[in-house]
């Protein structure tokens, strides 16, 4: 997978269309988004005298739906590969030719 925790990511397709966000989790094909793709979660009742609740959680979204934003230009853009000086593999935005950290 391309994208990493941290990465600033747009949602391109679904209900959450057009949302940005950081990345707060990477699962194997999916990622979760801060503040992104917001689910009501129902919390069964611990014990006798505890209560249950209902609360909102961020839930995963398929990594084909979401792409990263261009460090310069600021828009989507897709991600290659190349080798700097020292052969270490790194991420370049491809709209811009910019280096991804």
């Amino acid at each position: 997978m391309k994208l990493k925790t941290g990465d600033k990511v747009v949602v391109i397709a679904g209900a959450n269309k057009g949302k940005e966000g950081k990345i707060t989790h990477v699962l194997e094909n999916r990622v979760v988004i801060e503040g992104v793709n917001i689910v009501k979660k129902h919390i069964k009742p611990k014990n006798n005298n505890g209560t249950g609740e209902i609360r909102e959680v961020e839930a995963p979204i398929h990594v084909s739906n979401v792409m990263l934003i261009d460090p310069k230009t600021k828009k989507a853009t897709k991600i290659k590969y190349d080798f700097d000086k020292n052969g270490k593999k790194i991420r370049i935005a491809k709209k811009s030719n910019e280096k991804i950290d």
